[in-house]
């Protein structure tokens, strides 16, 4: 009883205290006579509160959250959907919330049982998934299609689109290409298709397909978007999903929402900002001054020794800083009568970490959508502009910083070149031989650009009025750039002192025109209990680049290099007709039927045209009678499909074309005193065709406890054909180049796994996680038209150091761009022997044949992991992804680990630590040592932020944030960064840690 009267609080604590024996009995009377009173009164007012929860009328519902409403009284139901809440007084309302259905408040009353059926929330239900040429409601879907929407989003400074989903969806792999601003990432989905022709995704925005080649004096195409005006990514990952793009999606597609007004909205204003600083936290080992001139006096000549500085210079100091950034963004939006709106502003300034580099972006994103005739016309008007201005360093400068002679200072009484101190011949000129001054190499040039980009499209959709099941929909878009941009080095730059300094210029115009047009049915046929789709579909688009020419000039402006005879132009056109259908009965069953039929001016008039159909089925086996009362399943779903995708995006416009071009100054003719270029033939294939690609996919969706768990397991197979392949020309032959054909084929086969937990749901606390993984294995098929069992396969790979020394291959049953090395030789204490191999032939001779296929760039293995944990007005969430099986040749200890580099008595070249560890006295390129694990895990992002809530008279909703970017990675790799794509780790522009305050503002 004592423990009842403290809980309820009906005496104070201090009477019941033993040793107050003296205050208790003077009131024993009146104590029992109030415990009377009160305790009938408690019986009266406190009762216990039980009752079932089911989902629609079905099956109880297990953890829905039961809260007495502003309170912080909660249970939850059990695995019988039962639950029991204590509760005083009659005043009072329960709250019954569960993901997926609609949130519903019953007043307590006197009842003291309250039983609750949850409706599915219908918008849950209605969700619908951006596809290709319209969309489609999610339980309708029947290929691999994943969607990341705004909330999902990673956060903290992020200045290209590809930033906001790494490490959120299975098989898409995306790295960063380094450090520099701007310079945005690689996309693989499902590891790509192709060898030579292009392994990028389409990357569709507002229904306009981008061109995704490279704008000259820009870091990245995809830089010039602003992400803070997306809305959502879906992704198309397999065959039967992305075949409706034809040609352009044997990589995947992923289809970008941008944000919109809404119909009805009051006038909006929101401003969100955020700062960074950007801070490397680690350097390419290198040897330190002390112990470099403690090298040198014991190893070297007297001539190096008499090289040998006084000071003590850490080059990499001298041309990484830190950095600072910021991105502001102004957004407007609201409803004119029938005219939504969305007008947002941007301002991006990113300095680099290496010195003088940097970008800074301007955008601006209109979206207009309104609607006519009842809502049977809508119009989309969507216009995207930026405008970038960029300063690119000399990334070279990287390399030369690791191998400059520390003890050497940075500046020196030297006005012919600067006052920078350089490594001269006996007459002041500069030793050509020599690395040059690194922090020369950045401040005494300068290379800028100016960029702008628009991409824009009117998209009208009419729904007919005597046939409201069909729509017509017709969509005009544009993609266009403007690029120019300049470099100038002056003669004191040692680098272009002899030529007398250098100016140099360009531009470039790009132009991508689109018209596409379809007709779509849909109708609900209740008495068939079915649903059908039909659409039909013709598209066109064009690319144009012009690019002029310009001569470069010296310093005192005379031409060095005369500007080429002719523009630069080049064009391609691609046509398509496409269609679907989508049948769906009784809820279980759904088919979608895609075909393609694409031509493209890529190739001749013979292969131009190709068909790229698709099918994929899906069983929802969670509306089957025999699962309606299954307490385990709220949703289950198998999907199979199969689709054949083209390739046409591959370095050629005009590849099947015989032309001729002129050569160089090399190859020219003298008559008299003039000399006159030659036109040479270029390489062509007349035969030049399609790559194709066939995709099989098997994959289920699944749902635990009415969504709180969902999942998806997906099963891949690609097999790539006529793989379109460069071809070097053959000795003696007077091309230009070498020619593209077709030649070859990969097989790649994978799993992906996706799982997402919602762990707590309740009025105060919101917590869930998410886990992906993905397993890809790609292997080389063929690699000829004729089986040749002596072939080693297409090299590639290039290395610094030697001349045109490759380091990988491709070969048929392996990986591509395996690494194609020696296997090296230890000692007893584990030393590698210098030049000492195994004999893996075993024919007496180390010689090339002895060159085996070890490890591979591409992890086979990658993983993603994120949580999002929100507590009343705070929020912390954090982003962790990883590869595992991806190998990196360490070309910085392959060319600097030997003490060779200093074999000359003119200048000093810095040498890597790892000489210490190996004793090489010569480079040992081919060597297998230096191809290392490069397997990591990296937590991307780490957010925490804090919802103040209306303040400033409360018009003003104020959210902060701190966000901090790859805060950590965890690896045995010898490197500076285990993450690089190409496999060669040298003169790596090295990524940052990045430190973020934002704040935003609701007006």
């Amino acid at each position: 009883m004592t423990n009842a009267l403290l809980k309820n609080r009906l005496v104070p604590k201090g009477w019941l205290n033993p040793r107050q024996g003296k205050k208790a009995s003077s009131f024993l009377l009146f104590l029992v006579a109030f415990l009377a009173l009160s305790l009938g009164q408690a019986s009266a007012q406190q009762r216990t509160i039980t009752g079932t929860v089911t989902g629609d009328g079905a099956a109880p519902l297990i953890g829905v959250s039961v809260v007495l409403k502003g309170t912080s009284t909660a249970t939850a139901t059990d695995v019988n959907g039962q639950y029991s809440l204590p509760f005083t007084g009659t005043a009072g309302t329960l709250v019954f919330s569960y993901i997926g259905y609609v949130t519903q408040e019953v007043p307590v009353g006197t009842q003291s049982t309250i039983n609750v059926n949850l409706l599915t929330d219908a918008k849950a239900l209605e969700e619908v998934v951006v596809v290709g040429y319209g969309t489609q409601r999610r339980e309708d879907v029947t290929g691999a299609v994943a969607t990341v929407t705004e909330e999902s989003f990673n956060r903290g400074l992020v200045t290209t689109p590809d930033q906001l989903i790494t490490g959120k969806v299975a098989g898409v792999q995306i790295t960063s290409n380094g450090g520099a601003p701007g310079s945005g990432s690689t996309i693989r989905i499902r590891g790509g298709s192709s060898l030579n022709a292009s392994n990028d995704p389409l990357i569709v925005i507002d229904g306009v397909p981008l061109d995704n080649s490279a704008i000259s004096g820009s870091p990245n195409p995809l830089s010039l978007i602003n992400p803070n005006d997306i809305e959502s990514f879906n992704i198309l990952k397999d065959a039967s999903a992305a075949a409706i793009y034809g040609t352009r999606a044997s990589n995947g597609v992923i289809i970008i929402t941008t944000k919109k007004g809404a119909a009805g909205e009051k006038f909006r204003v929101q401003f969100n900002t955020i700062a960074s600083l950007y801070d490397l936290t680690d350097q390419v080992d290198v040897l330190s001054a002390d112990e470099y001139r403690a090298l040198i006096n014991e190893r070297g000549t007297d001539a190096q020794k008499a090289l040998l500085g006084n000071t003590k210079t850490n080059w990499q100091d001298q041309i990484f800083r830190r950095a600072f950034a910021s991105d502001n963004n102004l957004v407007l939006s609201g409803s004119v009568k029938n005219l939504p709106y969305r007008l947002s502003l941007g301002y991006l300034d990113q300095q680099g970490t290496l010195k003088t580099s940097g970008l800074e972006r301007g955008t601006l994103a209109l979206n207009l959508n309104p609607s006519f005739l009842d809502d049977h016309l809508r119009v989309n008007l969507n216009v995207k502009s930026s405008l970038s201005k960029s300063r690119f360093a000399d990334e070279g400068a990287i390399g030369s910083a690791v191998i400059f002679d520390p003890t050497q200072p940075v500046y020196a009484e030297n006005p012919k070149l600067g006052g920078y101190y350089e490594w001269v011949n006996s007459d002041g000129t500069p030793n050509n031989l020599a690395p040059k001054n690194p922090l020369s190499l950045l401040e005494q040039r300068r290379n800028v650009s100016d960029v702008m980009r628009s991409i824009g499209n009117l998209q009208v959709d009419y729904r007919f009025h005597f046939l409201p099941d069909l729509r017509a929909n017709l969509n005009v878009g544009y993609d266009m750039s403007r690029s120019e941009g300049s470099t100038f080095a002056p003669m004191t730059m040692a680098s272009v002192f002899n030529q007398g300094g250098s100016f140099s210029e360009y531009e470039q115009e790009k132009d991508n025109k689109l018209l596409d047009f379809y007709l779509n049915y849909s109708k609900d046929l209740t008495a068939l209990r079915s649903r059908v789709e039909l659409m039909a579909g013709y598209s066109y688009q064009n690319f144009l680049t012009k690019s002029p020419s310009f001569p470069v000039y010296t310093e005192a402006g005379v031409v060095f290099t005369p500007a080429a005879l002719f523009p630069f132009e080049t064009e391609n056109t691609l046509i398509g007709f496409f269609g679907r259908i989508n049948y769906t009965f009784n809820d279980r069953y759904s088919l979608t039927a895609n075909i393609r039929r694409d031509g493209t001016s890529r190739y001749s008039a013979d292969n131009r045209w190709g068909t790229f159909p698709s099918i994929a089925l899906a069983w929802r086996i969670s509306e089957e009678g025999f699962m309606k009362d299954s307490r385990l399943f709220s949703d289950l779903k198998l999907r199979v499909g199969y689709g054949l995708t083209g390739q046409q995006d591959f370095g050629s416009n005009y590849g099947y074309l015989p032309f001729y071009s002129y050569g160089q100054n090399t190859a020219s003719y003298q008559f008299g005193n003039q000399f006159y270029t030659t036109l040479r033939p270029a390489g062509y294939d007349v035969d030049l065709k399609w790559e194709e690609t066939k995709q099989y996919n098997a994959g289920l969706d699944f749902g635990f406890g009415a969504g709180r768990v969902t999942g998806s397991l997906d099963y891949y197979l690609k097999e790539t054909n006529n793989l379109i392949a460069f071809i070097n020309p053959a000795a003696g032959t007077n091309l230009t180049n070498g020619l593209f054909t077709n030649v070859g084929a990969i097989e790649s086969k994978g799993v992906e796994a996706a799982l997402n937990v919602n762990i707590l749901n309740n009025e105060k606390a919101n917590w869930s996680v998410g886990v992906n993984g993905t397993y890809n294995d790609v292997k080389v098929t063929s690699l000829s038209r004729f089986e040749d069992p002596n072939a080693v396969g297409q090299p590639g790979g290039q290395i610094s150091g030697g001349t045109g020394n490759n380091l990988q291959i491709s070969s048929v049953g392996f990986t591509p761009f395996a690494f194609y090395v020696y296997k090296q030789v230890y000692n007893a204490e584990g030393k590698p022997l210098e030049g000492v191999y195994v004999d893996l032939n075993k024919d007496g001779i180390v010689n090339e044949r002895d060159l085996y296929r070890y490890k591979s760039p591409q992890a086979k293995v990658f993983l993603g992991f994120n949580s999002d944990l929100t507590y009343g007005n705070w929020n912390l969430n954090f982003v962790l992804r990883a590869n595992i099986g991806n190998y990196v040749y360490n070309n910085i200890h392959s060319d600097k680990g030997n003490f060779q580099v200093t074999s000359n008595n003119t200048y000093l070249n810095n040498l890597s630590p790892n000489f210490l560890e190996t004793n090489f006295n010569a480079p040992q390129y081919f060597s297998d040592y230096y191809v290392q694990n490069a397997s990591f895990l990296r937590m991307e992002n780490l957010n925490l932020g804090y919802n103040f809530g209306k303040v400033y008279r409360d018009k003003v909703n104020l959210r902060l944030s701190g966000v901090v970017q790859n805060v950590f990675v965890i690896t045995k790799y010898k490197g500076l960064d285990p993450e690089v794509g190409s496999g060669i780790d040298n003169n790596f522009y090295p990524r940052a840690r990045v430190f973020s305050l934002g704040a935003n503002l609701e007006f």
